[in-house]
């Protein structure tokens, strides 16, 4: 049986959400008629614009820019992961000479911007006779950022946990090293998960800054595509291909993220109203916790 933790809304409550469902959709419709009205009035959709994706060789030269893309992010998201969970880790040590120079590092690649990170890597480092691809620039810039980023995120997880999972678990005796792998990373990675995932997303779409540093990437070949004068500068027609190409990324990367929340949290819900079902022994005896709690129950009259 549920219960209600709010009030049921009225007649009055229940038009306003109609009026205001409806406004929204309104306002929603004008702004893409309008867009897709512009488009179509600036010559857009017209098939001079369209053609240039009608080749085999255009579509090979997007599969490839499709798979650097994945290439950058899959390495530099497993190395942010990697980073983020090690300067957590100094962020959350007792010793005063480890946590502060890891926060400081923390600080320091939150606050530069990824775009110059890259931009250090790539043109920066040549000058000092160090010179790296723009694969390796892209990865190490979106590494030591995000890896900063997820270093505070898995410190805020870890410390939003209740004060009593830690007490306990010092308390039977356990290491902080045992403390964090097997009672407080557990939980924290559960209820971090969507933060996570969101983060990744973001690693993904930053993969795009790639083309600054000549990395031919997805973002690159829309830029290279766009500027075809003999197909009338298909900048848009690009930017709407490349574009739903990132979109259904993220959109794979969220739906794995979903499934595997589920998987850590034990599966769907139990049916029947979340009752949990008897243990075995007490389905056959019959015993309940009431007589448990009162052994002498059973005398009274």
């Amino acid at each position: 049986m549920s219960s209600v933790l709010f009030d049921a809304p009225g007649p009055r409550a229940r038009r306003r959400q109609v009026v205001i469902g409806a406004i929204t959709l309104i306002v929603v419709a004008a702004i893409l008629g309008f867009i897709v009205y512009r488009f179509a009035v600036t010559g857009q959709f017209s098939a001079q614009k369209w053609s240039i994706f009608g080749y085999q060789k255009v579509w090979s030269d997007i599969a490839g820019a499709l798979g650097r893309t994945l290439a950058a992010f899959a390495l530099a998201g497993v190395l942010s992961l990697v980073l983020g969970f090690i300067l957590a880790m100094g962020r959350l040590s007792d010793h005063a000479v480890v946590r502060v120079p890891v926060m400081l590092v923390t600080e320091l690649f939150r606050a530069i911007p990824l775009l110059i990170l890259i931009m250090l890597f790539y043109y920066g480092l040549p000058t000092i006779g160090i010179r790296w691809s723009p694969y390796a620039a892209v990865v190490a810039g979106l590494t030591l950022y995000n890896g900063a980023v997820f270093a505070e995120i898995f410190r805020a997880g870890v410390e939003s946990l209740p004060k009593g999972q830690r007490e306990a678990g010092m308390a039977i005796g356990l290491r902080k090293g045992q403390l964090m792998r097997m009672i407080l990373l557990p939980q924290a990675v559960r209820a971090m998960l969507p933060i996570i995932v969101a983060q990744l997303v973001v690693v993904l779409k930053d993969t795009a800054l790639g083309f600054i540093v000549t990395y031919q990437e997805l973002l690159y070949l829309a830029k290279f595509y766009g500027t075809q004068l003999q197909y009338g500068s298909p900048i848009i027609p690009s930017a709407i291909v490349m574009g739903s190409i990132y979109i259904a990324l993220c959109l794979i990367l969220a739906g794995v993220a979903k499934m595997l929340e589920v998987r850590l949290r034990g599966g769907r819900k139990p049916r029947g109203g979340g009752k949990r079902p008897q243990s075995p022994a007490m389905a056959s005896t019959g015993t309940s916790v009431m007589n448990l709690s009162n052994p002498a129950g059973g005398a009274q009259a």
